[in-house]
């Protein structure tokens, strides 16, 4: 951005908080700019230090003032190194225009993020979204909670989904982290959904209910290192296995939750790839894992010296955030969790209209149908129950990509009885932070005594429990030939 006598950038806190203990070195077009000309805040550069070091928080941003000589319009490159606490040295590059501030009608108003929501901004905007699209909207407008506790959730607020709410159970849960019966809130649009779900829970509940059981827990980043070729990139993973506890320590630095389990090395070409897998308490753990990741790779970057590194990313997709993966079948995401029970074929007549065998053979042909198309769930419909319960909860609701994957499984015994099962293995859930605290989807919570520190296996365990009697009842519809007048009867809404 032009300025008189020199130019401005601005730097946005998207790690987590830190302090910059010094501005290292400052380049403009590849020429070295003495770090006296750099100013912050009105205070020159020089001030900070490591023992008197500048905070910059989360979500935060920071505007630099350099002092040169005018520049022309165009196309500029800005390298800039400084040293973060606890993230080390961190070299930034960017290349853009050269702009002055001009304003943009069509930009939706906003202010700094302290005040962006008050009543005021946020009856600008939406008179701003009436003035250009003519369009009217009370309901989204309505909403019933104070706008600012949707901060941290949501930038440019203008209002609220309200999504209908039905309610299913009690559901019998035999867990080891939730016990007992439970109300399930489900938030769906989808006729039957909260039918079929009492009638599977009904069946477990007179079969002795669910027995859940978490059998894992993680959360994963993945950057990836580019040698020159695979034999350095080789000799980086001994490396980072023969320092693993320097590495842990350097990542944990930054969190009071998260703690390094592991660290996977795949290797492919002359790129080196590092799973980093943390447990992350009761958050989802994906910031926090970016986060501890980050200084981590930033402690190799400066300790690695036996090969060049080529090139680093933070992020190589195989962590697979939010996309459907095998490796996260084989290795878990977030909570690997099992729900099973063992039905008797009488009560399956009785109520499901359909007997163990003839579930049994539908799940044999289903699986090689699964296969043929190539699913990441070889069980009915683990996304509805899923959907709905993440919806309600206050879930990142893209994490449904990898969380719907599941593994189910049924086979009929001497006496002529079923054992269903089902495990989630990339269930990536929250009780604490996120979305989990707007009121709504912090009530929902309540209802399932699962919200707050020390419940999200309490949490998984329930999601199980409601996925497995959704397996239950979808299946024996199926079989039974009740699926289409079921949704026929209450799942079509006619105008």
């Amino acid at each position: 951005m032009d300025r008189p006598g020199g130019f401005a950038f601005s730097l946005k806190n998207r790690v987590g908080d830190f302090h910059i203990e010094k501005f290292l070195e400052l380049r403009l077009d590849g020429k070295l700019l003495p770090t006296d000309c750099i100013q912050v805040g009105g205070e020159p550069a020089s001030r900070w230090s490591p023992e008197h070091p500048l905070p910059l928080a989360l979500g935060a941003s920071l505007e630099v003032e350099v002092r040169s000589e005018a520049l022309t319009s165009g196309i500029h490159r800005i390298d800039l190194s400084i040293r973060l606490n606890p993230y080390g040295k961190i070299n930034l590059s960017v290349k853009e225009p050269l702009r002055e501030d001009e304003p943009d009608e069509t930009l939706v108003p906003r202010l700094d993020p302290e005040h962006d929501y008050e009543p005021e901004i946020i009856a600008e905007r939406q008179e701003f979204l009436r003035r250009r699209t003519g369009t009217e909207f009370p309901h989204i407008a309505g909403y019933a909670f104070q706008a600012q506790q949707a901060q941290g959730n949501v930038e440019q607020f203008i209002g609220a989904a309200q999504v209908p709410m039905g309610l299913c159970g009690p559901l019998l849960i035999q867990g080891e982290h939730a016990q007992g019966e439970f109300y399930i809130p489900l938030a769906t649009s989808e006729g039957t959904l909260v039918a079929s779900y009492n009638r599977g829970v009904k069946v477990l509940n007179l079969s002795g209910g669910a027995t859940c059981t978490v059998v894992q827990d993680c959360m994963q980043r993945a950057p990836v290192f580019t040698f020159e070729n695979a034999r350095d990139a080789r000799d980086f993973a001994n490396w980072v296995e023969e320092h693993r506890a320097q590495i842990a320590s350097r990542a944990e630095a930054t969190s009071s939750v998260a703690k390094l389990l592991e660290i996977q090395c795949f290797q492919a070409i002359r790129f080196a790839y590092l799973r980093f897998c943390f447990s992350t308490g009761d958050a989802a753990g994906q910031n926090m894992v970016g986060r501890a990741t980050f200084a981590a790779c930033n402690w190799i970057l400066e300790k690695y010296r036996q090969h060049p590194i080529v090139d680093f990313f933070l992020e190589s997709n195989m962590a697979t955030d939010k996309k459907s993966s095998a490796i996260n079948v084989l290795h878990t995401r977030g909570k690997r969790v099992t729900a099973e029970c063992h039905i008797r074929n009488e009560v399956l007549k009785k109520h499901l209209r359909c007997d163990s065998a003839t579930l049994q053979r539908h799940a044999r042909v289903a699986g090689v149908g699964g296969f043929l198309a190539q699913v990441n769930n070889t069980g009915c419909h683990a996304a509805n129950a899923l959907a709905a319960m993440f919806i309600a909860t206050g879930q990142d609701v893209a994490n449904l990509a990898e969380s719907s994957a599941g593994i189910t499984y049924c086979e009929v015994n001497e006496s002529g009885d079923l054992y269903l099962a089902v495990t989630l293995p990339s269930l990536v859930i929250a009780t604490h932070g996120g979305g989990t605290g707007l009121p709504t989807q912090r009530e929902s919570l309540e209802m399932m005594d699962c919200f707050g520190r020390g419940k999200a296996r309490k949490l998984a365990e329930i999601m199980a429990g409601v996925v497995l009697a959704g397996e239950l009842s979808l299946a024996a519809a199926i079989s039974s030939y009740d699926w289409v007048a079921s949704h026929e009867r209450l799942g079509r809404h006619r105008t």
